[in-house]
């Protein structure tokens, strides 16, 4: 068995902590991250917070398990004192994308349906919220965060 080779967390930027987790991209996916989610914001007194973070972790996670053809699926939380952001991070492009074939336009969510809101939900309930990719360094990937906390106080 080799030893695992450490990777470099970027520091954030607000200050606090930052911890990692990388998952096969498998239908036991968003439990996992959720309950990992939902540990950190115990432990780091953010008890508040957890019931719209496991929503929101759970809806980017499960967009990248069914939307994608990753094999992992990486989720990293920043931590402070006021605030938690979550980054949900796949490898993948579209499913369907793989044989040179491409999926046809979704056509947007009626409130008849079941799926398709998803991202509204996260962003009515986090602070902040956006979609990046991996950069010249990781080509290919996107990253999808979202920001809860405490609002800043208005002048």
């Amino acid at each position: 068995m080799s030893a695992a080779t450490p990777t470099p967390v970027q520091l954030n930027p607000l200050g606090g902590e930052s911890y990692r987790l990388t998952l096969p991209n498998t239908a036991n996916t968003p439990k996992l991250a959720r309950d990992f989610l939902t540990s950190l914001l115990r432990v780091s007194r953010h008890p508040g917070l957890v019931d719209d973070a496991r929503l929101c972790v759970t809806e980017l996670v499960t967009n990248a398990h069914r939307h994608t053809r990753t094999p992992l699926i990486r989720v990293h939380v920043a931590v402070n004192r006021k605030r938690v952001t979550v980054a949900v991070t796949d490898d993948g492009g579209p499913v369907g994308t793989a044989l040179g074939t491409t999926l046809r336009p979704v056509p947007a969510a009626t409130p008849e349906q079941e799926h398709g809101r998803g991202l509204a939900l996260v962003e009515s309930l986090a602070l902040a919220w956006g979609t990046g990719s991996g950069g010249e360094r990781y080509p290919g990937r996107t990253v999808v965060w979202f920001t809860l906390g405490r609002p800043e106080a208005t002048a």
